[in-house]
């Protein structure tokens, strides 16, 4: 099963899943697993990105896996908003699946919205 540590230790993934934040949002979830567990943890991260392929308010995701050997992973997801992510991850299915993980396997979710810096990044 996975267990979690937070991104920010100001504001918990819980508080962000309970906020009304209007628009899209990014999520990411940097996931660390074993060397050894890393087929286990991509086959449980698979049937979750099947699960939520299926959802309401699922925009995209991709997954990033650090280079040179690393078995950090990085899961970046855009949601409509935080209200259609907020029952995704409340089904029950969806909360069964997080036994399907391996042992060593930490993630630490955030969610996030896009910022606009002139010059650099727009809108």
């Amino acid at each position: 099963m996975v267990s979690f540590q937070e991104t920010d230790e100001n504001v918990t993934f819980f508080d962000q899943l309970g906020s009304d934040h209007p628009g899209p949002v990014v999520f990411m979830n940097t996931f660390h697993v074993s060397p050894a567990e890393v087929e286990e943890f991509l086959a449980a991260w698979t049937a979750d990105g099947e699960f939520m392929k299926k959802q309401p308010g699922y925009i995209s995701t991709q997954l990033h896996r650090g280079i040179g050997g690393s078995t950090t992973f990085v899961n970046v997801a855009m949601w409509e908003s935080v209200t259609d992510m907020r029952k995704a991850v409340s089904q029950p299915e969806f909360q069964a699946s997080m036994a399907n993980y391996p042992p060593s396997a930490t993630a630490s979710p955030h969610l996030f919205e896009k910022v606009s810096v002139e010059g650099i990044c727009g809108s």
